[in-house]
């Protein structure tokens, strides 16, 4: 009976020092081939391309002749900027990423990069970054840049655990690249800016509502305060108006001697689909329309920003460069 208690004495000890064991911390082994990998996994290179994609749209869309030099500065400086509010909104959330199965793999919660290398890769972004969008392009420009690190890293990324407040606050901060794509070019805020930056806004909503609807499980373990989650009814509600509020404003793109007035004739029927998709998301509140909501979503803003560079407006006096005085 002696042996038996002791051979089970030493198995427990054997159990709870393999137990003590793993619980301890490992030392980071950070290969440099797996670097580039990890920080673009970091900087959430998709997300930052397409921040980078609207700013370029923003920029060509503007009233003014295209200068390669700038552009490359603004869509440098700004993917600089994305790639800093990123790598801070995931050092800031590691604790909750690790309840998502959606984020549970990214490096900070897997532990393949340090904070404090994350942190420095934030730094590294975001100074030269800035320092582009202001020297290199101009100083309004470079205030966007920063108010924009601001609003993703201070307010939307502490307000996702507080209040659904935090979708509308996250529509503005994907609203303000193109609108920094318009200043780069132009050097001012007028009419234009803001239609661009409206269109961004209303387009997130049937966006990330729809994708937040297939994710309110992972949400809700991760301790985010998602309209899909505490308010559903709303969530669909407001991803069907922001649908019906992007006809409204390709309406207004003509209007506003941003585009001629072709382009909200021609973009009609891929806005009247995705306020469709919209209502059937509404009506339905299941799975299958959020997923068609959102597909559709990914290619409607492309396809949307295209058909307005197809008819934007010449600047004024150029459709006349040719023509003798009168």
């Amino acid at each position: 009976m002696e042996l038996e208690c002791t051979a089970v004495t030493e198995d427990s000890m054997a159990v709870g020092k393999e137990t003590k064991e793993e619980k301890q911390w490992k030392e980071m082994k950070l290969s440099v081939d797996d670097l580039p990998g990890i920080l673009a996994r970091l900087s959430k290179i998709k997300l930052t391309a397409l921040v980078v994609s609207t700013t370029s749209a923003g920029f060509a869309l503007a009233p003014e002749p295209f200068a390669w030099p700038c552009f490359l500065l603004t869509t440098l400086g700004t993917g600089l900027a994305s790639c800093a509010a990123n790598s801070i909104n995931q050092f800031f959330e590691v604790p909750f990423d690790s309840n998502m199965n959606r984020t549970k793999n990214r490096p900070l919660v897997r532990g393949q990069i340090s904070p404090l290398l994350a942190v420095s890769f934030a730094a590294c972004c975001a100074v030269p970054g800035v320092a582009l969008l202001t020297w290199g392009v101009n100083p309004l420009t470079g205030a966007l840049g920063v108010f924009n690190i601001f609003l993703y890293t201070c307010c939307y990324t502490p307000l996702k655990r507080v209040s659904i407040a935090n979708t509308w606050v996250g529509a503005v901060v994907g609203a303000i690249p193109p609108v920094m794509g318009w200043t780069a070019a132009t050097g001012s805020l007028d009419a234009g800016a803001f239609l661009l930056g409206g269109i961004l806004y209303c387009w997130q909503f049937p966006h990330f509502n729809a994708l937040s609807w297939g994710l309110r499980e992972d949400y809700s373990r991760g301790g985010y305060c998602m309209m899909s989650v505490t308010h559903p009814a709303l969530c669909r509600r407001v991803a069907l108006r922001h649908c019906l509020a992007l006809v409204a404003l390709s309406a207004a793109a003509p209007a506003l001697d941003v585009t001629t007035w072709t382009f909200p004739v021609i973009a009609l029927p891929i806005n009247l689909y995705i306020s469709y998709l919209g209502f059937r998301f509404y009506r339905d509140a299941d799975r299958k329309s959020s997923r068609k909501l959102f597909f559709c979503s990914l290619w409607h803003l492309p396809l949307l920003l295209l058909l307005m560079l197809s008819c934007k407006r010449p600047p004024a006096g150029s459709s006349g460069a040719g023509e003798p005085p009168s």
